[in-house]
């Protein structure tokens, strides 16, 4: 009885909770996925993507969103990436779909991509006029320094299938292969990804990067592991913030240099107040039926966290320890 007792016990969930739940969730008029979001040089103004080619529009700084009908060659393409830098903007998505704006949004011009892409576009980050650069899902990266016109390969070989891309606010990308079995890292100036194999048994979800530029690596069974600052190959030691979230994590995100929140399925929503080291669990959006994908912040008081079936949470204030 007394080990039955333990085994149930160690299945418990012993994190602890946030006091105040910081999420407000918004009705929007689509059930679809949602992948990204992005602002333009007005706060107030952003773009929401995502399966369906579903595009959303808010002029109150994400409280509201309409739906913006476009005319594509196929009704169900999927938009993967949205970015803006000031009033122009980009969308990319599959199949081979790339939308150019330099009015905020107001009008969308579709760009031919040539037929020799490796891969379909996966992700894109507003440079700067005229400027871009692009993924695929098979680790192509591309810049273009004209609008769209021309794209230089910047990147010679891709490295097959990947899960998801993520790029760091310098320039560096860190890809996750398509099955999890390993990663691959390339930094501005070099001509190929350096691979590497995971480091534990469990598959690879997602990766990206921390505020002082190391590494955060997802693994299935919501395990958590950030890169050793000392060694360019080491890592700390692989942890379970909440050893109920069998569910799996799916994305981090930083708010501030120590706030980091973690999104994961089942509408888990996790967060740490010392850059990782301990973690609390924000209960109040455990109701909220979806996977949470994607956390997004613009700024410590600007955030979404997106999610399937249709789901945002707007970031309202700071959440507080229970």
């Amino acid at each position: 009885m007394l080990l039955a007792a333990a085994l149930i016990c160690t299945s418990c969930s012993t994190i602890g909770s946030v006091s105040y739940n910081p999420w407000q969730v918004i009705s929007l008029p689509t059930q679809a996925n949602l992948q990204d979001i992005a602002f333009t040089g007005n706060p107030e103004h952003g773009w929401v993507v995502g399966s369906e080619a579903t595009l959303l529009e808010t002029l109150d700084g994400g409280t509201s969103w309409k739906s913006i009908a476009l005319e594509l060659d196929d009704p169900r393409s999927r938009f993967a990436s949205v970015s803006f830098s000031g009033s122009e903007g980009w969308i990319v998505g599959q199949p081979s779909v790339l939308l150019h704006t330099n009015d905020e949004g107001k009008s969308w011009t579709r760009i031919a991509l040539s037929s020799q892409l490796p891969g379909s576009p996966s992700t894109i980050a507003a440079l700067g006029p005229n400027s871009a650069e692009m993924t695929t899902d098979v680790g192509a990266i591309y810049r273009t320094s004209d609008g769209g016109k021309k794209w230089k390969a910047v990147v010679q070989d891709s490295f097959g299938v990947v899960r998801n891309i993520n790029r760091s606010e310098d320039g560096k990308y860190v890809a996750v292969s398509s099955k999890g079995n390993f990663y691959s890292v390339w930094k501005p100036g070099q001509e190929a990804w350096e691979p590497h194999n995971r480091n534990s048994s469990r598959r690879l979800q997602n990766m990206g990067f921390t505020k002082d530029g190391r590494l955060w690596m997802l693994a299935r069974g919501g395990q958590i592991q950030f890169s050793d600052p000392e060694s360019a190959e080491g890592w700390g030691k692989p942890f379970f913030p909440d050893r109920k979230a069998s569910w799996g994590l799916l994305d981090m995100a930083y708010r501030t240099d120590n706030e980091v929140w973690v999104a994961g399925g089942g509408g888990n929503l996790l967060c740490s107040f010392d850059g990782g080291k301990t973690w609390l669990k924000d209960r109040e959006v455990e109701d909220v039926p979806a996977n949470f994908y994607r956390i997004v912040f613009m700024g410590p008081d600007r955030g979404f966290v997106l999610g399937a079936s249709g789901t945002l949470l707007k970031y309202q204030g700071s959440a507080q320890a229970a």
